[in-house]
């Protein structure tokens, strides 16, 4: 029986290697080059003196948090048209932005950005698989370095994050339970995962299906295993990079 081996030599319960760039778009309050591997996300966050129509009407306290997410044309092999040529958002872009801006404001309180929204923009410079986890990764620190600014700046009275942010893909590629895939083992998988947990352990969302396949309860514990695994080593990462630019002291 041949051993198994995935494509670029990890082992199973390995991420890919995972890197933050802080100031990648200088004119954002905060911004983040994430990158899982071969996979790269700017992200961007900006504050809007101004909250939604719906919130004025309704004389709801406090501000609002929205994600936006694209994929840049040149971000796949093929190249990839752009929403505003094709007049709408795909599905898919609608689907991902709204799994960004959720899982944010789960972790953030609203009530601490009074009359301001603070918009979050992820964009897909390169995609290998993982561009949805790797968006709310990056834009959880872009989000929390835009909120140090502007607590500096007394724009704000205090930090509205109450804890840190991480996702991370998981799946069944070959018959075994593997963590943050690429692509080429993501188009193949039988069970595709997405997870998305707070850096005190809780989960903010599981996306889980199989690709014209079933999977097992023992299959579902292990791979939720391997996503806290995955989620907790990426939430020491942020916690390592925060350090080195927020003030001592301040936490993730």
């Amino acid at each position: 029986m041949t051993a198994f081996s995935r494509p670029d030599g990890r082992d199973n319960d390995a991420l890919r290697p995972i890197s933050f760039e802080a100031d990648f778009a200088p004119n954002a309050t905060g911004s983040v080059l994430v990158s899982f591997g071969n996979t790269k996300v700017i992200c961007g966050a900006s504050l809007e003196k101004r909250v939604p129509g719906w919130m004025r009407a309704q004389n709801v306290e406090g501000g609002w948090l929205t994600a936006e997410y694209s994929m840049l044309p040149y971000s796949t092999n093929d190249r990839k048209q752009r929403d505003s040529s094709k007049g709408r958002l795909d599905g898919r872009s609608v689907e991902i932005q709204r799994l960004i801006g959720r899982s944010l404001r789960a972790v953030m309180d609203l009530k601490k950005l009074p009359g301001y929204t603070l918009w979050v923009d992820c964009d897909v410079l390169q995609a290998d698989g993982g561009t949805r986890t790797a968006s709310i990764t990056g834009a959880y620190l872009a989000a929390r370095l835009a909120v140090q600014k502007l607590v500096d700046e007394e724009k704000l009275k205090e930090n509205p994050l109450n804890d840190s942010l991480a996702a991370v893909s998981v799946g069944i590629f070959e018959d075994n339970a593997v963590l943050d895939l690429p692509y080429l083992e993501d188009k193949d998988a039988s069970v595709d995962f997405n997870v998305v947990m707070t850096g005190s352990g809780q989960y903010v969302e599981v996306q889980g299906t199989g690709e014209e396949a079933t999977f097992s309860e023992e299959q579902l514990a292990s791979l939720l295993g391997l996503a806290k695994k995955g989620c907790q080593e990426i939430s020491s990462m942020q916690t390592a990079f925060l350090s080195q630019r927020l003030l001592a002291g301040i936490g993730s």
